[in-house]
């Protein structure tokens, strides 16, 4: 199948597998997998969309190959890409292009992407909406060298065996590898993966026998920054990797097509505009907006703005409440919390067997 479609082993079956998980393809085997179409597979190919449109022919093509880019010839995709786990993800424009279309084409130059802002504006979704073979490392301070390049394990078997980790894993299969709050990340950790990513595209993995791995085409590396988060840290050298830089925002006209609450959507946006200004710390983005929606839907209106403002950060928390106040028209919002202990008559009872007849009767 890679042959044929032109793309790496790793993206194909990372593909492959999405299908499985979702019940669209059968797997058989252990150790090196069978694939295998089902029932469901041909109904796939027509509805969901595996990998975004505008992925282009095999990753060793030339970036000339390619032509002039403008506003009239750009492929549009505004509809929705189906992410690996099920989601779907609604492509914004970037540059004349289509989100999806513009980091594709970047991964073909092989020039990495650091894509920024508050968490929870989709930067994660964006990457996985765009490549469907990507791998991921969540990073915080105590991420290490071993989890990016692996590290000895014990074997079943008694004795230990060496297990590569996602970066030998992307450069050796030709896939996307995401820093998820690289910021957060040690600089010595980081300092591992730099050679990977200039014109030596190769690593030495030290701890195992000093074995050199080198990028086949296809690796690529797109991180993730939160600026303002306690501990993010955005270094020169880290800076200096990456060529293009991506500021990520909510999308607030999304959210109303979500049909979020449009009196939450208008706080968020008055929030967002205090924090431009300096005037705040924190403005719910579109995981809160969605959030708060779920939580609507199954608590009430005003047990999904009471959480709403107790997710504030401490600090920010009045000014929130004030804001949903204003536009809500309550009287008084507090952080969602426990009450009184409920009578015991007030529990919920299973229905008698009797009242249940006289229901089904009736």
């Amino acid at each position: 199948m890679a042959r044929q479609l032109g793309h790496s082993h790793g993206a194909v079956r990372n593909a492959a597998h999405t299908l499985v998980t979702r019940g669209e393809a059968d797997q058989s085997g252990s150790g090196q997998p069978s694939f295998r179409a089902n029932a469901k597979t041909a109904a796939a190919a027509t509805s969901a969309v595996i990998s975004p449109p505008g992925t282009h022919s095999p990753r060793a093509q030339p970036t000339t190959a390619r032509p002039t880019i403008t506003a009239a010839t750009a492929p549009k995709q505004t509809g929705p890409i189906r992410r690996a786990g099920g989601q779907l993800y609604h492509p914004r424009e970037l540059a004349d292009l289509p989100d999806v279309e513009a980091l594709n084409r970047l991964r073909d130059a092989d020039v990495p992407v650091l894509l920024y802002g508050p968490p929870g504006t989709g930067k994660t979704s964006l990457v996985e909406a765009a490549f469907p073979d990507l791998l991921t490392v969540a990073g915080d301070g105590d991420t290490t060298v071993g989890d990016l390049i692996g590290e000895w394990t014990q074997a079943d078997g008694g004795g230990y065996e060496f297990q590569y980790g996602p970066l030998v894993t992307a450069m050796t299969e030709g896939r996307a590898l995401l820093l998820d709050d690289a910021t957060l990340i040690s600089p010595k950790v980081l300092a591992a993966l730099y050679p990977a990513m200039d014109g030596r595209r190769q690593i030495q993995v030290k701890a195992h026998k000093g074995e050199t791995i080198k990028a086949e085409p296809g690796f690529y590396v797109v991180a993730g920054h939160n600026p303002g988060v306690h501990g993010a840290i955005l270094t020169e050298a880290l800076s200096s990797r990456f060529s293009v830089q991506i500021q990520i925002g909510t999308d607030y006209d999304l959210a109303k097509a979500l049909r979020i609450d449009a009196r939450v959507v208008r706080v968020a946006q008055h929030l967002a505009r205090q924090v431009e200004l300096g005037e705040l710390g924190w403005a719910p983005q579109l995981r809160e907006l969605l959030s708060y929606q779920k939580t609507e839907a199954v608590l009430g209106t005003k047990a999904a703005l009471a959480n709403l403002v107790g997710i504030a950060p401490a600090e920010d928390r009045d000014a929130v409440a004030d804001a949903v106040i204003k536009a809500v028209g309550v009287k008084k919002i507090a952080p969602l919390t426990l009450g009184k202990q409920l009578p015991a008559s007030a529990a919920r009872q299973p229905p008698s067997t009797s009242s249940a007849h006289r229901g089904r009767s009736r």
